[in-house]
This record gives C-alpha cells, sequence and structure tokens, in this order.
C-alpha cells in the first residue's frame, strides 16, 4: 500500500475539528442538570436533530471501513442491511407512540410496564453485553484499522498506530461524552452528519473521476458496471439460494428481523426519538433519519467497489491477506487506501476528520445509551430514591467503565477477521436480535402475552443465539470438527440461523404465556396497538401529519428505486 504521511494542513483539520467538538461538549456540559437532562437532553429536540443523531449514530467508522471492505469482497451483498430506512417507516409509525406516550427512559423501562421487572432486567443485561462486546469493540476495531493505514509510520510500526488511534479515540469520546451527556451528542450530530456526508462524497466521486480516466463521473461509473458485470456472481445484489454465504431467501429472513431489532427495540437508536419535545417531532425525526439513511449504500459501500475496480485495472494497489492459503483483497483497508492514494492534503485531512466524527459520535451514543440502561433500568432497581445529582454521577461512572470495557476487548476483535469486519458485525447481531424482535412485535400486537413469555422467549433465545456463536467460534471446517453436530452448527448459514432463532423465541413467548394467566387488562393499557389507539388515538393521528407522510411516501420510493436499478444493474 502507498505509504502517506498527512501534512500540516491536514493536521490542522484535524485539530480544527477537535477543538470544536471538545468545546460544543464542554458548553453542554455545563448545562447538565438531572438525569433526564444527560440522558434524553432534556427532552426539547427536534425533528432534524433527531434524525442527524439517528444517522450519525448508526454510521460509525464500522460503517465506512466495514462497508467499504464488504463493497470490495462481495459487492452488493450487504446493501440490504443498508436499505433499512424502510424499517424507521415503522418506528416512526408503530412504536415511537408507545414509547413517547408512555414517558419511559429507557425500552427495557417499557418492557416492565407491559410484562414485568424480570423481562425489563433481562433486556438490560443482554443490552449491555452485545454493546461492550460488538458494537463499541467493532467500532472501535475499525477506528484502529484507519489509524494503521493511514498514519503507519508515525508512531514508530503499524502496530503501534493502531493501539494509539483505538486508546485516542475511544479516550476523547469517553472524556466528552462523560461531561456533555446527550445534549453535546445531540448539538454535535447535525454537524458530524454534515461531515461524514461530505467526505464520504468526495471520496466517491474522486473514485469515479479516476477509474474515469478523467472523463468524468458518469464515464466512471460506466467503468464501474462493465467492470462489474464481468464479475456478476460477486457483485449481484441478489444470490442464488445455492449461494454459501448469501442466499437470497436467508437475505430477506434476516435481514428484516435484525433492522427491526435494531431501528425499532434498540435503546442506542430510540432513545434519540424519546428526546424530542413533542410526538410529532419525535415521529418526524425517526422519518429523517430514514431519509439520511437512504444514502450509505451510494456513498460507503460504493467507493469499496470502485477501490476493487481501480485495483483490476492497475490504477491502484490494494493490500492482500492470505484467507485459507489464497491471497485475496484485504476489503477492511479499502476506504483508508483510497483517502491516502487519491485524495490531496487537506482534503485528505478533512476526510481523516469525518472518519474521526464517524467514530466518535457512533461511540459517544454508545457509551450514553450504556449509561442510561444501567442507571436507570439496573442500579435505580438497587437503590431506589436516590437523588438526581447522584444519579447522573453514577451515569458518568458507567460511562467510564463502558469506555475501559471497549478498550479491554479490542484484543479479541484484533485477531477476529472472517469474511469481514462489517460482516463478522451482522452475524453477531444476527443471534441477538430474533428474541427481542420476537418479544417486540408479537407483544405489542397481541395483547394475551404476558410476562412469562416473554422472560421464556428473552432468555431462551439469548441462550440459543450465544450457543450458535460459540459454535461458531470453535466447531466447523477448518477448526475443531468433532462432534459432527457442533461443526454443522458452526458451519450453519448466520442467514438462516436468525430465522431458526426467531421462530423459536416466539414458540417460547406464545407457549410460555398460554400456559400461564393472561395479563389484566388495566396493567397492558395502553401499551398494545389497541389500547394506545382508544387512549391517545386523536392525538396520534395528528401527529402523523401531510409532512411525515410525504417523508414516508419519499423514503419509500428512494428505497424500491435503488432496489430496482442494483437488481438489473449487472445486466
Amino acid at each position: 500500500m502507498q505509504t502517506s504521511i498527512l501534512t500540516t494542513l491536514d493536521w490542522f483539520v484535524i485539530g480544527l475539528y477537535f477543538t470544536v467538538i471538545g468545546a460544543l461538549a464542554w458548553w453542554y456540559g455545563r448545562h447538565q442538570k438531572d438525569s433526564v437532562d444527560y440522558f434524553l437532553a432534556g427532552r426539547n429536540a427536534g425533528f432534524i436533530t433527531i434524525g442527524a443523531s439517528i444517522f450519525t449514530s448508526n454510521i460509525g467508522s464500522e460503517h465506512i471501513v466495514g462497508l467499504a471492505g464488504q463493497g470490495a469482497a462481495t459487492g452488493m451483498a450487504m446493501a440490504h442491511w443498508e436499505l433499512h430506512a424502510w424499517v424507521l417507516i415503522l418506528l416512526s409509525g408503530f412504536f415511537v407512540p408507545f414509547y413517547y406516550k408512555s414517558g419511559v427512559q429507557t425500552i427495557p423501562e417499557f418492557l416492565e410496564r407491559r410484562f414485568n421487572a424480570r423481562a425489563r432486567t433481562i433486556l438490560s443485561v443482554v443490552s449491555l453485553v452485545a454493546y461492550v462486546f460488538t458494537k463499541v469493540s467493532v467500532t472501535v476495531f475499525a477506528g484502529a484499522i484507519v489509524f494503521q493505514a493511514l498514519l503507519p509510520d508515525t508512531f514508530g510500526s503499524r502496530d503501534n498506530a493502531f493501539w494509539v488511534g483505538a486508546f485516542t479515540t475511544v479516550i476523547l469520546t469517553g472524556i466528552y461524552t462523560v461531561f456533555g451527556g446527550m445534549r453535546a451528542i445531540m448539538a454535535t450530530a447535525a454537524p458530524q452528519a454534515v461531515i461524514i456526508l461530505f467526505g464520504s462524497l468526495v471520496i466517491t466521486l474522486t473514485g469515479l473521476s479516476q477509474l474515469g480516466g478523467g472523463a468524468g463521473v458518469g464515464a466512471g461509473w460506466g467503468e464501474l458496471v462493465s467492470t462489474a458485470s464481468a464479475n456478476a456472481a460477486q457483485f449481484a445484489l441478489w444470490r442464488p439460494l445455492s449461494d454459501p454465504d448469501f442466499p437470497w431467501l436467508g437475505v430477506m429472513i434476516a435481514s428484516p428481523i435484525i433492522g427491526i431489532w435494531y431501528w425499532c427495540t434498540d435503546q442506542y437508536i430510540v432513545q434519540r426519538a424519546l428526546s424530542a419535545k413533542d410526538l410529532q417531532s419525535a415521529r418526524r425525526g425517526a422519518l429523517f433519519g430514514g431519509l439520511l439513511k437512504v444514502w450509505p449504500v451510494l456513498i460507503f459501500l460504493v467507493p469499496g467497489m470502485i477501490g476493487w475496480a481501480l485495483h483490476q485495472k492497475g490504477l491502484l494497489a490494494l493490500p492482500m491477506k492470505m484467507v485459507d492459503g489464497v491471497s485475496v483483497i484485504d476489503g477492511d483497508t479499502v476506504f483508508p487506501t483510497l483517502v491516502t492514494t487519491l485524495l490531496p492534503s487537506g482534503i485528505r485531512g478533512l476526510i481523516v476528520a469525518c472518519l474521526l466524527a464517524a467514530l466518535m459520535s457512533s461511540l459517544a451514543s454508545l457509551f450514553n445509551s450504556s449509561a442510561s440502561l444501567f442507571t436507570v433500568d439496573i442500579y435505580e432497581k438497587l437503590r431506589p430514591g436516590q437523588s438526581e445529582r447522584h444519579l447522573l454521577a453514577v451515569g458518568r461512572i458507567a460511562t467510564t467503565v463502558v469506555v475501559v470495557a471497549g478498550l479491554l476487548w479490542i484484543p479479541v476483535m484484533k485477531v477476529i477477521s472472517g469474511g469481514g469486519l462489517y460482516q463478522y458485525l451482522q452475524s453477531v447481531q444476527g443471534y441477538l436480535a430474533p428474541p427481542i424482535t420476537a418479544v417486540f412485535l408479537l407483544g405489542l400486537f397481541w395483547k394475551r402475552l404476558n410476562g412469562r413469555g416473554a422472560v421464556w422467549a428473552l432468555a431462551g433465545g439469548f441462550v440459543l443465539g450465544m450457543f450458535k456463536l460459540t459454535c461458531q467460534a470453535f466447531f466447523g471446517a477448518g477448526k475443531i470438527e468433532a462432534p459432527a453436530f457442533l461443526a454443522a452448527i458452526g458451519d450453519f448459514n448466520f442467514l438462516y440461523a436468525t430465522g431458526i432463532l426467531f421462530v423459536a423465541s416466539a414458540i417460547l413467548m406464545i407457549v410460555g404465556s398460554l400456559t400461564s394467566e393472561p395479563p389484566a387488562d388495566e396493567q397492558i393499557k395502553g401499551l398494545t396497538y389497541a389500547s394506545i389507539r382508544e387512549l391517545h388515538g386523536e392525538e396520534i393521528s395528528r401527529s402523523w401529519d401531510t409532512g411525515n407522510k410525504v417523508l414516508s411516501g419519499l423514503i419509500v420510493a428512494l428505497v424500491l428505486g435503488l432496489y430496482l436499478y442494483f437488481s438489473f444493474w449487472l445486466n
């Protein structure tokens, strides 16, 4: 890979970015009054701020780095996960009214009201485990790869650059999250969204221009389509059922399950909507986030394919790695390679700032959400009646603990490669999402289901998912191959496994509920779709105004348009 040392101008741009972010965090941190302020920004956010925060919380460095890697390695196969903008219509249309009108601070708190305290505790613990051992670690790992690629000689060696990048970004993000809380995160969301979108667009257009030989972006796109068409099996959006990694049926089963869990039931995302000043803003904020979510396929996934095409034509040398004795492109280094090779001084610094913005905004959201879950759902249960000042201090300590836990987990992530960072992330989420998705979907629309069923589904589904993950890590072809049934489970496609886990969780929930007493009508009042329409139907209908309907239609049109184009783009 071509080595490129950042220039003085690059460092100036990066330093300016950190100065602005630090000043905002300090300013808003001075105004934290209580836990509602710290965790939900005082419930006074507008829809643009909410939507930008949802987008920047989702788009971390693992997206920019990992999606480009997947684009180079598997083409459009992972695009289905990035076309989940339609799921935010579900969040806005069905889930936000439940959460917002109940006045809860966390999603597990809502689960307690619908089912029982045990279900809330299980979801809180599972969510914290998921945050520390998947989201935090994966995001930090991706950010460290960026430092390793961009500053290979600055700290003495590539490994030193990796660890310096990991520790620096996590510590700085932790500091500004601890002192700034949700207000700082929300205040920096809009400028970070602009930086992320602009930076990724610049490298996409620059890459296409290079690929087109200076004849323009249109010529570059035509060249990309031509080159990818010669390798259609690798770059197609839809794969045959015989495909070992991304069979179309498995994608159609797993992708919505993961999407509904992530966008509609995960504290990490939903917390942004709960910070809205009113129900209309909460719903519109979710939709605005969906509008922003349409673009990652074009500005994060496509650059990976551009990098692959440039490599194929000898215009760019991508790093290689050995997988099962075969030399293949190291996908996770594609995006930083494009940055160091294609961009001039100054612009390169802006893109590095873009990557840092993605890393920090995503980590900041994780840290704050983890603190919310621990403080509200666990600590207050153990020590009720504490002052707001005490809870705020506990929240900051919890954030610090999550920061440390994320750092301690990095060595494990350092040795994980497999099919790429982003594919690894989706497979792990595919084992965590099914029971939570099943409990929320069934619980909101079927009033007969009760706390016992929810506990069975959450606990049983989590155990089954971790069993599959353990088998996948240690058993299978090229790993431990005996006993054969464990090896078969380890090698079983993660997409189909996600569907099986969802069905198993749903069965556990139904059986557990039907073999015990139904919940009292008073308990579920306002917590099922039918009852909330009875209580707040007029307000809910009024909040779904013309603007929200237009945004929903625009999201659907854009998602369908991308699906139609990329379904046939190689023909």
